[in-house]
This record gives C-alpha cells, structure tokens and sequence, in this order.
C-alpha cells in the first residue's frame, strides 16, 4: 500500500460544482480554512488559483483541483526534502512535547535506517519521564540495534555525551537522540535543548546533524504554536507529522512548513512499523484535495 493510499480519506474538498464561479472558490476557501492552512494562507493560495486559472484558460472544476494541488505542493517543496546522514556519525535530535510519538518516530526510523544496511544507535535523552527510557529500549530490540541510556533522572546532556562516544567506538552511522518533551517548565527545556545541542557541537562538529521537530497532525493551530516555541530553541531542520491518517486538519503541514521555513521530512500514516513514511509534497495534496 502506497503512501497516498494511507492517507486519501482526508479528502476535505469535495465539490460538487460544475463551474469556476464565485461559489466554487469560496467553498474551496472554506474547505482550507477548516482544514486548518490559515486564512492568510488560505487566499494567498486561492487568489494564485484564480490568476493561473486565468492565464492558463482552466475552466472547469477539476482541472481547477489540479492546479491547487500543484500550488499547494510546490508550497511545502523545498531544496533538500531528505535527512542529511552523509557525515558520520550523523545525528538527528528529536524534539516536541509529550505525547505526539517522538519515542515511536524514532524506532521507526531505526529500524527503517537498520533494514537499509546502516549501523544505528539510540539516545535515550528523555531521563525526565517515567519510562521513556523503556519504551526506547523496546524499540531498538524490535529494530535491532544498540541503545545508550542511564538512570531515571540523569543529565540529558551526559547520556547524549555518551551516546556520541558509543557512535564514534562503533563506528555507527547514525545516532537518533530522544529528548524531553517537558520539563518543570518551559524555560528549562529549552535550556535543556540548548545544552544538549551544544553538546554535540563539541563533540562532533562535522558530522551531519538534523533536528527534527515531531508535531501530533490531529493538534491542528497548536501544533503551529509547538512549532514556533521549539524552532526558537533548536534550530529545527524539518518535521515529522504524526497521525496524519486520522484528522481532516490536514492543511496545518502547509502553514507549519510555509511558517518555519522547514521542509515536512516524515509523515506518520498509521500504527506499522513501515507507517512512517517520506513526505512527498504532490502525493499529499493529491490526498487532501
């Protein structure tokens, strides 16, 4: 099953108009703004639809829905979509609250990244909540690969110091790091990020390093606030959606991706092992639309 296949219900415009009329344009107005993209966004995309109409000499509804799906999909492509690893070891830095599937995110990239041949280890930098370090530990079994954690408690920032010099003696390729999704408040983590980052500045300033920001799709304008608050403090590189089967919002990967600045590397598509997925700009809107 392919990736547009897991994710065609979203489906949030279904016209049923025979013409490009006022109507037609402010459903499909409507259609966004309830798909969570944003008004502003919203009429930018409509008002280019209307002018490529235009000039192109589109008059009926579905080529009409062809070219907003090729608007939107050249709003979330950018020059680089994939993960940077080719520096080793590389790291990549999960960030975002609790609860939106960094944890599982990343065992599915370990095992995704172990089944393409590469040496990959963990970082259980979550030492802040209950059992954190467990759920990873079960992921890497399942992945079969190492993973380096320390005690409920323990300084973020020295497991990761650890992490690093088990990748360089190991000779892996790629480190996946988990971190806290909250601490006692918002200052500390962000604090906590920094100091992880600074980290492996130190440790290993050139390898590839990506920081990936997991957002909850089904969260909606919240995920876009998450999104702000962490690319203050971590520089983030791309997204990981999660969830994106189950919501109609949708739309909000466009106005996080458009507002960032970032490319949407990953999507989640279901519970499986192989359900999170490369993000492809066209095969989304395909979907959505």
């Amino acid at each position: 099953m392919g990736f547009f296949d897991k994710i065609k219900k979203i489906g949030i415009f279904q016209s049923f108009f025979t013409k490009l009329d006022d109507d037609f344009y402010e459903e499909l107005e409507e259609s966004l703004v309830m798909a969570d993209m944003g008004a502003e966004l919203t009429m930018e995309a409509v008002e280019e639809l209307r002018a490529r109409c235009k000039a192109e000499g589109i008059l009926d509804v579905e080529g009409a829905r062809d070219c907003m799906k090729d608007i939107l999909a050249e709003k979330l492509t950018f020059d680089s979509m994939d993960v940077d690893l080719e520096r080793t070891p590389a790291v990549v830095l999960f960030i975002g609250v609790n609860g939106v599937g960094k944890t599982t995110s990343i065992g599915k990239l370990a095992s995704r990244w172990k089944h393409e041949g590469k040496r990959v280890l963990l970082a259980a930098g979550d030492t802040f909540r209950a059992a954190a370090a467990e759920q990873l530990t079960i992921w890497s079994e399942r992945a079969g690969v190492d993973i380096i954690k320390q005690h409920e408690g323990a300084d973020p920032a020295a497991v990761v110091y650890d992490a690093l010099n088990a990748a360089r003696a190991r000779k892996a390729d790629v480190v996946l790091v988990d971190t806290a999704g909250r601490l006692h408040n918002k200052q500390n983590l962000m604090n906590e990020l920094n100091k992880i980052s600074r980290v492996i500045d130190r440790e290993l300033p050139n390898s590839s390093r990506e920081n990936l920001l997991v957002l909850d799709a089904t969260t909606g304008q919240n995920g876009l606030i998450q999104a702000k608050e962490f690319a203050k403090a971590a520089g983030v590189t791309g997204i990981v959606l999660t969830k994106l089967d189950g919501t109609a919002k949708g739309g909000i990967v466009i106005a996080i991706a458009r507002d960032l600045g970032v490319p949407v590397k990953f999507v989640g598509v279901g519970e499986g092992v192989d359900d999170l997925r490369p993000f492809v700009p066209r095969d989304f809107t395909e979907a959505l639309l």
